[in-house]
């Protein structure tokens, strides 16, 4: 029952932190990474899909993007939702290929992304601390209800924050690393 409760906690705690990788993956940081559009749509026959599903996208330099549609009419539909999306970027797109050259972040937009990726970090602390209470909860149910002593709620409390402190560790690990490679000049 314990080891249920603690099996649901921590799979939601990975879940959490998968899904903070996919986040700071997509957010730029000065140097060339397909994941950053992995969140523009094009418009593709009415139906809006991902780049990556329409194109290789590839990093032939630290500091420029280059993606090949497999259907050479989208490329002006690829074009216009690049230069739709919030990241600032400015396509070339020479009729086969579009190339994106990745500019140096000024301080101003870095220390932007820095606090972004902060307040990210703090949201996902707080999913896993969700996780946490979740599970404290069902244990001191199944010990109100009598299925559980005392003894072992206590245990399986301990071993769940043991398990949200190592999680909160990770998103922290997550963090340093991401304010580094934005800060790397």
């Amino acid at each position: 029952m314990l080891n249920e409760i603690y099996s649901e906690a921590e799979e939601r705690m990975k879940k959490t932190i998968e899904v903070l990788k996919k986040e700071f993956a997509s957010i730029r940081a000065g140097r060339a990474n397909p994941a950053i559009l992995d969140k523009i749509r094009v418009d593709y026959y009415g139906v809006p899909t991902p780049i990556n599903q329409m194109a290789n996208i590839s990093v032939p330099e630290p500091r420029l993007l280059m993606i090949q549609p497999w259907d050479k009419s989208v490329i002006g539909n690829i074009e216009k939702a690049i230069l739709k999306s919030d990241l600032g970027l400015n396509p070339n797109n020479d009729g086969s290929v579009i190339r994106i050259s990745i500019p140096q972040l000024t301080e101003e937009r870095r220390k932007e992304l820095v606090k972004m990726v902060k307040k990210k970090s703090e949201d996902f602390r707080v999913e896993v601390r969700n996780s946490r209470r979740d599970a404290n909860d069902q244990i001191k149910m199944f010990e109100k209800d009598g299925e559980i002593s005392e003894d072992d709620a206590r245990k399986g409390i301990d071993k769940i924050q043991e398990l949200t402190d190592n999680y909160i560790e990770k998103i922290n690990q997550l963090l340093e690393n991401k304010e580094m490679e934005i800060m790397e000049v």
